[in-house]
C-alpha cells in the first residue's frame, strides 16, 4: 500500500497529556510517528512533526487531528513535498553568543539568505550573563549549505557582521 508523509504545526495551550492525544490519534489510524519538535512557550504548546500514513487514511487522520480544535488546538496540516532539498549538501552547526539586543536574527538570517543557506533548525533563548547579568543572546541552528558556498564563505560573511552586532560566531561541520 502506498504510503505519504504529512507535516503537522499544532499550537495551543499546553497541558498534561497533549502529546498523547496527538499520538494517540497517529496510531488510530495506522500512521507512524517519524520526526518532531515541540515546546512549551509562555505557556503555550507549539509543536512540528512529520508523519507517515497509508495513503488511503491521510484525510481521515487530517480530519481526526482538525478535531482537536475543539480542545483548543490550531493545527495545520501539508502533505510532505516529494522534492527535499539533498541531503548530500554540507549540515554546518551555527553557535552564536553575545549580548542581546533587537535585530540579531534578522541581521544574521540576512546573511543566510543572500548566501542562498537554509536553516533546517534554529533555537533561540535569552538568559543572564553570569558575571554582570547582563541579556545574553544564545543560538543554535543547524544550516544547510548550498552547492556554490562552502564552510569558510559562511564563516566569512558572518564575520562580517558579527563584529557589529557584538556576537561570538563558531561554525562546525556536522
Amino acid at each position: 500500500m502506498p504510503t505519504t508523509s504529512l507535516v503537522l504545526t499544532i499550537l495551543g495551550p499546553d497541558r498534561p497529556g497533549l502529546v498523547e492525544s496527538i499520538a494517540r490519534l497517529v496510531a488510530e489510524h495506522q500512521g507512524n510517528w517519524l520526526e518532531s519538535r515541540m515546546a512549551h512557550l509562555a505557556g503555550q504548546f507549539a509543536g512540528i512533526l512529520r508523519v507517515e500514513v497509508e495513503a488511503d487514511s491521510a484525510d481521515s487522520l487530517s480530519q481526526a487531528l482538525a478535531g482537536l480544535a475543539k480542545s483548543g488546538l490550531e493545527t495545520v496540516i501539508h502533505p510532505d513535498p516529494a522534492i527535499a532539498i539533498i541531503a548530500d549538501r554540507p549540515l554546518v552547526a551555527l553557535d552564536l553568543l553575545g549580548q542581546d539586543r533587537p535585530g540579531i536574527v534578522r541581521q544574521i538570517s540576512g546573511v543566510l539568505a543572500a548566501l542562498g543557506v537554509n536553516v533546517e533548525e534554529l533555537n533561540t533563548e535569552c538568559r543572564a550573563a553570569a558575571e554582570t547579568g547582563q541579556p545574553l543572546f544564545h543560538a543554535a541552528a543547524q544550516l544547510r549549505l548550498p552547492p556554490d558556498v562552502s564552510e569558510a564563505d559562511l564563516r566569512v560573511a558572518l564575520e562580517n557582521v558579527a563584529a557589529d552586532l557584538m556576537v561570538e560566531v563558531k561554525l562546525a561541520e556536522k
